[in-house]
């Protein structure tokens, strides 16, 4: 059993969670469903660098070709508020609040309640290629929501009450996620299904994937009314399933948390330090 270095000011690993999130959508644009989800764009590229030096091997760059050229592909607020895709990428649906959007981006994967009854699953096929950056610690930074009270939730309660912000708020992070549809979801960056509780995503570029590992955190109690009580300590075995953009370095997990009230609530405010274990066996 190998334990995680962690981050480097306490050796500690920082656990966060994730779930999977119900949107309401139509596969035709209104002035309700006005707010798209895209398909990968056909101008996008990805660069493998290991091809051209054994030194970048492993790194890899996204962009689009501009004449015989490769640039940084658009940032959100260019996706967002110009026509950066017009006949690039397919809509795969249409959706009712800009702001369950950026979080089904976060969260990776999803499902899109259809007005016309069905229910289809969507999951992560690429992004833009630019930096993921926090909107949280950007409330936090300018003390709009203090750091004790951050949480999904909270951000969801800052936009709704300062609509006039959120576009500013929204493109602070350049990251932009495409998707494809899938028959099952949701489905983590190995290619199989995540299962609620038992999945985690680390970085992959450190940890192998597939790996049982152990982890010893916390994790939120809740009354009837979905309202969290206290913090529990919990430890349990897991699978290495699953990888984010936000997910860097040896001291961060992610647990998936599955759907629902539960789920969001956790995914939403888990934001304790723990260990991380993985369990590797011996030649």
């Amino acid at each position: 059993m190998y334990r995680s270095t962690g981050r480097e000011t306490d050796g500690q690993v920082l656990f966060t969670g994730y779930y999977e999130p119900f949107l309401n959508g139509s596969l035709n644009s209104s002035a309700r469903y006005a707010w798209p989800l895209y398909e990968l764009p056909d101008d996008l590229v990805t660069v493998d660098l290991g091809l051209f030096s054994d030194k970048f091997k492993g790194e890899k760059i996204t962009g689009r070709l501009s004449g015989k050229t490769v640039v940084p592909y658009w940032e959100r607020k260019d996706i967002e508020k110009s026509a950066a895709l017009r006949g690039k990428a397919r809509v795969l649906a249409w959706v009712d609040d800009p702001v369950d959007l950026f979080f089904l981006q976060i969260q990776g994967s999803g499902k899109i309640r259809l007005d016309t009854g069905p229910v289809i699953n969507v999951h992560y096929h690429g992004s833009n290629g630019r930096p993921y950056r926090s909107v949280g610690n950007l409330l936090i930074k300018r003390g709009l929501i203090p750091k004790q009270d951050m949480s999904m939730q909270r951000i969801r309660e800052y936009l709704k009450a300062h609509p006039n912000q959120m576009d500013e708020i929204l493109n602070y992070n350049p990251s932009y996620v495409f998707f494809k549809t899938e028959p099952d979801g949701p489905i983590g960056s190995i290619g199989v299904p995540l299962t609620p509780g038992r999945s985690v995503a680390v970085d992959r570029r450190i940890f192998p994937p597939t790996s049982l590992v152990f982890i010893q955190t916390r994790k939120p109690l809740v009354d009837s009314n979905n309202r969290i009580t206290s913090w529990d300590h919990f430890s349990r075995f897991a699978l290495n399933q699953d990888t984010g953009g936000a997910i860097v370095g040896p001291g961060r997990t992610d647990i998936f948390w599955g759907n629902g009230p539960y789920a969001e609530m956790a995914a939403g405010h888990l934001q304790h330090t723990g260990n991380l274990y993985f369990l590797v066996l011996k030649p």
